[in-house]
């Protein structure tokens, strides 16, 4: 980049100006204080990997010395670690609209969603006497992350059910008396289109059928509304705008009317009625705990406990607000910094239908976003060419948008 890039990039124009004086007016702009940021870095990839809070440092380092290093075992009870799962899932109710004794963490967003795939098959066949002529069609988000398809599928097989690849949309048109459940993601990874969960979720709860929603994209980004709006099951992860950390373990959810008959096809010690008992046959434990399995990953845990504190005194609503002002702004700054025919929004403009992400489609995404990254401005790329930009309204910044807008023209330019 020349001298005269550098220092155009830097220099001050009216949107950087209106920046500025967005930021000092934002009651959620103190929050960035909360995090563990390298200076000058505009990070715009919390929809990949949130970043790191600050207390969550010395709080593992506290896990491994003393809970580990000096009580040992003795922290499963003494520590609180046997508890954990549902300690923590108590703390992700709130941001997505669950009242606690909901939610149990651990395991992966893949093992959850197999879980509540063949669980939610498993409470269908219980409610229809396992009657052949009775719901065999999973219906699966066309669009979804692979991952999900593979699994719904291989849960298909185990179930029994057919897979049926539906855009969102059409889901109300899809739904039939055939119908046993539906998965569907609340925000699509990677255009940013936030789907209508209330609609769609009242729309299969009148067909008679189960829904299973996947909240990665939307859970810490925007209000979710699992109780309000009558969502059978839920999974999510903890690693994008929850902050949990690389790996961090994910979550189920599962409504309170199905859990005394949630039968999950991952039934281990942990989820056991009396697990130190070690009795050769399962009972499953009531409430939450049924969701368990093996031993929980008590470090990454932990962290992820930690990394919850950021949220103290913050509403999702709040975060709402400032998401869609966030994104209004940055597409603005594209308008004005990128020449025209360069970039095309797939976002979609309309808040009702957005989530906290933009994308844009461009020739040559791949490079165009290493190009970024190396000017400073982190967010990522899906083939075969759109460019990704996560804004997590905890640290992300007016001005940071504005900065990514004006690198993105200068890269074009």
């Amino acid at each position: 980049m020349s001298e005269t890039s550098e220092t155009s990039e830097i220099s001050e124009t009216p949107l950087s100006i209106r920046a500025d004086a967005l930021d000092a007016e934002d009651g959620l702009g103190k929050l960035r204080d909360r995090f563990s940021l390298p200076p000058g870095l505009v990070y715009l990839d919390g929809n990949s990997l949130g970043a790191l809070p600050a207390a969550v440092p010395g709080r593992v380092a506290d896990v491994v010395a003393r809970e580990w290093g000096e009580l040992l075992i003795r922290s499963w009870d003494a520590s609180g670690w046997w508890t954990a799962p549902e300690r923590i899932g108590d703390r992700i109710a709130p941001l997505v609209g669950a009242a606690p004794g909901r939610i149990v963490v651990g395991d992966s967003t893949s093992v959850n969603l197999f879980k509540a795939l063949v669980g939610a098959a498993r409470l269908v066949a219980a409610a229809t006497d396992g009657r052949s002529d009775g719901r065999d069609e999973l219906l699966v988000d066309a669009t979804t992350f692979p991952t999900d398809g593979y699994i719904a599928a291989s849960a298909a097989r185990m179930t029994g059910l057919k897979v049926v690849p539906v855009e969102p949309a059409a889901v109300p048109a899809a739904l039939g008396p055939r119908t046993a459940a539906v998965l569907l993601n609340h925000v699509d990874y990677r255009t940013g289109r936030l789907h209508d969960l209330p609609d769609l979720t009242a729309a299969i709860r009148a067909a008679g059928a189960l829904s299973v929603w996947d909240l990665c994209h939307s859970a810490g980004a925007l209000p979710v509304g699992l109780e309000e709006h009558g969502v059978d099951l839920a999974v999510g992860c903890t690693y994008k705008y929850l902050n949990g950390g690389p790996g961090s373990p994910a979550y189920l959810y599962v409504a309170e009317r199905h859990q005394a008959g949630f039968d999950s096809p991952l039934p281990g010690w942990n989820s056991h009625a009396d697990p130190f008992a070690m009795t050769p046959g399962y009972v499953p434990a009531d409430g939450p705990r049924r969701g368990r399995v093996g031993t929980p990953d008590i470090l990454s845990m932990l962290a992820l406990e930690a990394a919850l504190d950021v949220w103290e005194g913050v509403s999702v609503e709040d975060v709402r607000r400032k998401s869609l002002a966030l994104t209004d702004f940055f597409l603005e700054c594209v308008e004005a910094y990128v020449p025209a025919g360069r970039v095309e929004t797939v976002t979609p403009a309309a808040h009702a239908e957005r989530g906290s992400q933009v994308s844009l489609r461009t020739e040559d995404a791949s490079g165009v976003m290493r190009e970024l990254i190396a000017r400073g401005v982190v967010g990522d790329f899906r083939a075969p060419d759109v460019l990704r930009f996560g804004f997590t309204p905890l640290y992300v910044g007016f001005a940071d948008a504005e900065r990514a807008a004006r690198t993105l023209g200068h890269i074009y330019g």
